[in-house]
């Protein structure tokens, strides 16, 4: 594996799980400041163990997480938190009895991301900004829940599926805010995500898991034209826009 001098994150050797089961094995990878790095891989390879194990969800059994060079492997996920890591879940997990805008002011930090920017990035949360969390469709909390990350200013946005189950005009709007987001250099992504055809056109680089360990990495435009990889490691699905 290359080293990189300035990597942001790196994993090294990881080994993860939870309780008696091990998902992740012998995993290694690192990304660079304001890096975008694609996961991919059939259902229940362990992409989701991936990005909780980043967060400090999951029982550690051997490896390293390194964070601006700084073993973070026994930091708790609230200190993850607090030091630039951001993690929006599947399931979204907006609070449903807040508005809008205290959702996104509850847990706020000092940084370029204020309420004026989120609401430039997503017009439709600044319409909706008096609405309860529980008065939004699903593609609006879904923005909320990315914004929300966004709002504590992390160096690190981690996104697991974040276009599942939406309408296509609400995906779009999705992939044009994940666009903008890193073409401010301002923050680094990894998206784990079934599209593969969107993955691959938003980040620059990819791997591939199978079994909890990666079977393939490369950049992600090279990824996109090796079919036969595709194929065999992910299986072919249809884009989430035309």
């Amino acid at each position: 594996m290359i080293i990189l001098a300035d990597a942001l994150l790196k994993l090294q050797q990881v080994t993860a799980g939870y309780g008696d089961a091990v998902v992740l094995h012998d995993v290694s990878l690192e990304l660079p400041e304001h890096g975008s790095l694609a996961v991919l891989g059939r259902n229940g390879v362990g992409k989701s163990t991936l990005l909780l194990t980043i967060m400090g969800f999951t029982q550690m059994r051997a490896g390293h997480v390194y964070w601006r060079g700084k073993d973070i492997s026994k930091q708790p996920p609230h200190w993850r938190a607090s030091n630039g890591l951001a993690w929006v879940a599947q399931e979204r997990e907006i609070f449903p009895s807040l508005t809008v805008e205290e959702n996104l002011t509850v847990a706020a930090r000092p940084g370029d991301w204020t309420l004026a920017s989120i609401y430039a990035l997503f017009p439709r949360l600044n319409e909706r900004k008096r609405n309860m969390g529980n008065q939004l469709s699903g593609g609006e909390q879904q923005m909320l829940a990315i914004a929300r990350a966004l709002m504590t200013n992390p160096s690190l946005l981690l996104l697991d599926e974040p276009f599942e189950g939406l309408a296509p005009v609400i995906v779009d709007e999705l992939i044009a805010a994940v666009k903008l987001m890193l073409s401010s250099r301002k923050i680094a992504i990894v998206l784990v995500e079934q599209h593969t055809e969107v993955a691959l056109e938003l980040t620059a680089d990819a791997v591939v898991l199978e079994r909890g360990a990666i079977a393939h990495r490369a950049g992600s435009a090279q990824l996109q034209n090796d079919t036969a990889t595709l194929e065999r490691l992910v299986g072919l699905r249809v884009a989430a826009t035309p």
